[in-house]
């Protein structure tokens, strides 16, 4: 019955505005004569018969309000109007009425008409009349109003007219963001039809539909496509400014998730045109199922994700240790929720990789099988600028722990490096590769190899904290100028998904002692990532060429240590693995008998703070390091000023 209702309601707002009128000027005719008739039994009480007493009061009174209420605005104001508005419309139509129909019937006197009628009807009418609109307004308003709201809603076509797209157009029904004027599909079965009161277009009619309909936005509705024929078919759209987003996994859509609080936008390496290659599962389960396994930096970026593919292989325990409660509650909460039936028992641990020793108790207490050492500052410029604490906590924090996973005989040690690691021109990159060398040293310098260290060393992680993604999306939804430090930096990227899983699947392909590369794919031009989110964003570049678009970019400089590029190679000499997307560098190092005494020195000296001097040993210890002309560490340079001012 309710359906029934509603497609009435559909039916009367869908009619022609002469359609409307019509009706419009029937009802009210009808009220003239009720008003009349009931005006006559409020006057003589009883009720009168349909004679030509009333009928003609009641003739006269159509031939008064009809127009009256046309000239008035009335009937363009039916669906439009509410509240104190219509009852304003409504008043001013009936005094103008009134007082033509009490002075006719006032001074032309009908037989059997009382002069009263002239008073009464009109305030009949006046209540009749609003009441009609009022009805009117509360059976069709609300129709009507969200019709009008949606007509200046963005207008979306969704990619896609399967089983999820119909869910999907069923599920924006009532949404606030869009409306959906079409649906778009490959299958060419499909094209012409209509799925859901919508047709079903071409995607080569897309340039065609944009103009003609005013499309602005693209839901993509392909939950079963791989992300290598996504991305052929994102590549096909870039050309047009549309603001693309995509429906969750086929997991969520299973679960009933579809909405529009659902959608999401473009997973970047989409955007970047990056196909993922699918995990080996043995590589996955060697050194993590049923094992004792630690992650050191846990709460960080790439810590906490390894975190979450370690939890799903189920080890036998898995240590969080992180210096940063924040970032250790935060992740023991999100795999506490994971963790069903509490059936892997999840360790939190707070303690700083410099605290020898407590990790010295903690690696005695628990016997990890598997250490992934994440742990790091990895800021650039905030390392740059404190060159002391970036050394001690990237290259002795990580020889600290080193050095207690040979003691408690850990089986497999794998350090998280960077492509700063290679030629780096500032601290971070350089305290990575020396990090490198130890371990390759400790390694090569056991006498009984039970310790096998390997080095992973990979580019940008997508969404990270102080990753450019996350930060340039921000200064999008913000309309804000997007800062970019040069217009030709370049930077590899990986999601950290599949970085998390990488990195797994390395360290259990290690013999000890070796440095992984992961394939990055090609390296990309910050500045047109920057463009194309901008892009699929549905905006435009603001720049010389377009001074009315949305989003300029704004170039800001490159900062302290900061590279143009990244590479993964100190030589062009890597060597394949069994898994397609991870190599293996071939890199020259120092035996750990010389090495240990460079590191004692460079020890002392990072607590004298003799910053001049450690980076000298560093440019000796890490080949291809090439420091910035000018000191920028904030301590040094404190200490030079007073110097200076007190001389």
């Amino acid at each position: 019955m309710s359906t029934k209702i509603n497609q009435l309601r559909i039916f009367l707002l869908d009619l022609p505005r002469h359609s409307k009128l019509i009706i419009s000027l029937f009802v009210d005719s009808l009220l003239c004569i009720l008003t009349v008739w009931l005006s006559f039994y409020l006057r003589l009480g009883v009720l009168v018969n349909l004679q030509s007493s009333i009928i003609i009061p009641s003739f006269f009174s159509i031939i008064f309000a009809l127009p009256v209420f046309y000239f008035s605005g009335l009937y363009r104001t039916i669906f439009r109007y509410s509240g104190w508005p219509a009852m304003l419309t409504v008043s001013k139509s009936i005094i103008i009425y009134g007082f033509l129909f009490s002075i006719f019937i006032t001074l032309i006197s009908f037989r059997d008409v009382p002069r009263t009628i002239g008073i009464i009807q009109p305030l009949l009418l006046f209540f009749t009349v609003g009441g009609s609109r009022a009805l009117i307004r509360y059976w069709i308003g609300n129709l009507y109003r969200i019709r009008i709201k949606k007509s200046n809603l963005p207008k979306a076509a969704i990619y896609g007219a399967g089983n999820a797209g119909r869910e999907l157009i069923l599920a924006l029904e009532n949404n606030d963001q869009f409306v959906v004027s079409c649906f778009l599909d490959d299958d060419k079965n499909k094209q012409g039809r209509v799925l859901a009161g919508k047709k079903i277009y071409s995607p080569k009619t897309l340039e065609y539909l944009v103009k003609k309909k005013n499309i602005s936005s693209l839901l993509l509705a392909l939950p079963k496509l791989n992300s290598s024929e996504r991305i052929k078919i994102i590549k096909k759209l870039s050309r047009f400014n549309l603001s693309i987003r995509t429906l969750p996994n086929l997991v969520e859509i299973a679960k009933g998730n579809i909405s529009s609080t659902n959608l999401m936008e473009l997973e970047i390496d989409e955007l970047l045109g990056r196909a993922k290659v699918d995990p080996d599962k043995v590589l996955l389960q060697k050194n993590i199922k049923n094992k004792v396994v630690m992650v050191t930096g846990a709460g960080g970026s790439i810590g906490s994700q390894l975190c979450r593919e370690i939890l799903l292989i189920k080890p036998k325990k898995l240590l969080l240790l992180d210096s940063n409660e924040y970032s250790l509650y935060k992740i023991l909460s999100e795999l506490n929720s994971l963790n069903k039936h509490e059936s892997i028992q999840i360790i939190p641990l707070l303690c700083s990789i410099q605290d020898k020793k407590n990790i010295k108790v903690i690696f005695d207490s628990w016997l990890p099988n598997t250490v992934y050492h994440t742990a790091a500052y990895k800021h650039v410029p905030i390392v740059e600028h404190n060159l002391a604490e970036g050394l001690k906590n990237n290259v002795f924090g990580t020889l600290i722990v080193a050095k207690a996973s040979l003691e408690t005989k850990v089986k497999n040690f794998v350090f998280i490096s960077t492509d700063k690691a290679v030629r780096p021109t500032n601290v971070m990159g350089a305290s990575k590769r020396l990090g490198e060398l130890c371990l390759q040293a400790l390694f090569a310098n056991q006498e009984v190899k039970e310790t096998k260290f390997s080095m992973v060393r990979f580019g940008n992680v997508l969404d990270s904290s102080g990753s450019v993604i996350p930060k340039f999306r921000k200064q999008i939804q913000e309309r804000m100028p997007i800062t970019l430090t040069h217009p030709e930096i370049r930077r590899y990227f990986m999601t950290i998904e599949e970085a998390a899983e990488l990195v797994i699947q390395a360290g259990a392909m290690s013999n000890g002692g070796d440095v992984f590369l992961l394939d990055m794919g090609e390296s990309v031009r910050i500045y047109d990532l920057a463009v194309k989110m901008i892009q699929f964003s549905g905006l435009k570049l603001k720049d010389k060429n377009n001074l009315n678009g949305d989003i300029e970019i704004k170039i800001t400089g490159l900062r302290p240590g900061e590279k143009l590029f990244e590479e993964l190679l100190i030589e062009d000499n890597a060597l394949p693995t069994k898994h397609p997307k991870i190599f293996k560098a071939q890199d020259d190092f120092v035996p750990w008998d010389q090495l240990a005494n460079e590191i004692d020195f460079l020890e002392k000296l990072i607590y004298k703070n003799d910053v001049k001097n450690i980076i000298s040993i560093l440019t000796k210890l890490v080949i291809g390091y090439t420091p910035s002309k000018e000191i920028v560490d904030w301590i040094f340079n404190e200490n030079i000023r007073k110097t200076t001012n007190e001389n």
